[in-house]
């Protein structure tokens, strides 16, 4: 199953939400994240007491949710370069409490990381806003996207002529006069590694964020300058996964099988491994019958996650060194989780997989957007609302579009919802142009809300990825 689900895990948002109806029409297995604290070890490898847990996690949850009034209400006002760690230490020294509690919680906060896929220490207070997402909350789509995937790729491949294993290296689509020029027609010219050229009426580009940040020269002409502004104003995240299966569930004792079990586990700055990464997981036994499975699902960003890569990227993902490597460096964390035994073999891996998004050029070299602090002095006004929204209106003088999680409805953006509402959205104002009915725009779909009305889903991990 690992090639299904190496991708997104999550559906973000249970509202009006077209992922999770298909989702739902197809039968998949949807989960709830139980409202279980999750297990947590501290950096000496002590595990926490389930009123430690919820102090620290709810003193988290409870900042975050302030950030995030804070960011919808005087977004204006805050310096572009204040970031969620910054506001963190602020209001945890306005509470007063002890110094251990304070440097607990702020080690418990870095795994906003996992969600953004970025360091909180970059993460801007002033666009955290645009981290909100559809309300409702957000479920774990147990049986993968295989069967969403199975049903667009059916879809499309049954009425397109889809050409795979195609690489795209210029764009050629100079202005043009108005739909009603007929020089224009058959005028955007798509060339390939291969060099062969088709002509296109309009060409909607969904490479990832990252892709364009490296390749803004494969325009000819050159995109407007607002466009390129955008493109170098965002950023792109690099969350990475670990899967480690073994042979049995270890962690789960015989007389806890009935009761609630927590769904994610969280190792705080480890002092007894070298570099101190935190690092969280999912425990994917956990998931409802039949897609329960005895895997450990790992989350990194950062340091941690250019490591990982790294150790793996000349490794064939079928050799018996590249299970080794992964069980290996991870044992220093799945080691302390109960009922481990060094000799037993139900404790040690029998498959692993690595992503490896940061080193794939088609990816975007990365896993989706996020939004980072600048400093004015070298960066200039930096509106990162202003930049999404130059994205999602492109270029529609030259026929050129832009669809993607990067160009979504601020409240979609970074997920996979978001990536079908653009290319909805631009399907719909592709067909207007041509005077032909095509409702109201993708934005207004999925729910541009009024800042202030989304929830914020406390508790567990609502990943992005």
């Amino acid at each position: 199953m690992f090639n299904r689900c190496s991708g997104p895990n999550w559906i973000h948002g249970l509202k009006e939400n077209p992922i999770l109806d298909l989702a739902k029409e197809l039968g998949d297995a949807l989960m709830d994240v139980p409202e279980v604290p999750p297990s947590v070890y501290d950096q000496i490898g002590r595990l926490l007491n389930m009123e430690q847990c919820q102090r620290c996690s709810g003193l988290m949850w409870a900042i975050i949710e302030e950030a995030f009034k804070y960011s919808n209400q005087e977004a204006d006002s805050i310096p572009p370069n204040q970031s969620l760690l910054d506001f963190f230490k602020l209001k945890l020294m306005e509470k007063n409490i002890p110094k251990a509690t304070f440097e607990r919680v702020l080690k418990f906060c870095q795994s906003w990381g996992d969600y953004i896929g970025g360091d909180i220490d970059r993460q801007s207070l002033k666009y955290l806003w645009l981290e909100e997402t559809i309300d409702g909350g957000n479920v774990f789509l147990a049986s993968t996207y295989k069967a969403i995937l199975d049903r667009i790729t059916n879809d499309v491949t049954s009425e397109v002529n889809v050409q795979l294993c195609t690489k795209v290296t210029s764009i050629s689509s100079p202005p043009s006069e108005g739909y009603d020029d007929p020089a224009t027609e058959k005028s955007i010219i798509v060339t390939t590694s291969k060099n062969v050229t088709s002509n296109f009426d309009e060409v909607v580009m969904t490479a990832p964020l990252g892709w364009l940040k490296r390749n803004t020269t494969a325009f000819q002409p050159t995109l407007p300058p607002r466009l390129e502004v955008a493109i170098k104003n965002l950023s792109y995240g690099a969350l990475e996964k670990v899967y480690l299966t073994f042979p049995s569930a270890f962690w789960i004792s015989l007389g806890d099988k009935e009761d609630p079990q927590p769904f994610f586990n969280q190792w705080l700055a480890p002092q007894y491994t070298p570099h101190h990464w935190a690092v969280e997981c999912a425990f994917l036994s956990s998931l409802p019958a039949p897609h329960s499975h005895p895997t450990l699902l790992f989350y990194m960003h950062g340091a941690l996650a250019r490591h990982i890569t790294t150790l793996v990227s000349l490794l064939d993902a079928s050799s018996p060194a590249y299970l080794t490597v992964l069980s290996n460096f991870f044992k220093q964390y799945y080691s302390l989780l109960p009922n481990y035994e060094s000799t037993s073999p139900s404790c040690s891996p029998s498959h692993a997989l690595a992503t490896n998004w940061q080193n794939d050029e088609f990816a975007g070299w990365g896993s989706y957007t996020n939004f980072q602090i600048s400093d004015p002095e070298k960066d200039g006004k930096v509106e990162l609302d202003k930049d999404i929204e130059a994205l999602r209106e492109g270029a529609p003088e030259r026929r050129l579009w832009f669809a993607g999680e990067h160009t979504a409805p601020f409240v979609a953006l970074g997920t996979v919802t978001g990536a079908w509402l653009s290319g909805e959205g631009v399907a719909k104002r592709i067909l207007r142009a041509y005077g032909k009915e095509g409702g109201d725009d993708g934005e207004e779909r999925g729910g541009v809300v009024e800042e202030g009305k989304v929830a914020v889903k406390r508790g567990g991990t609502g990943l992005v990825a």
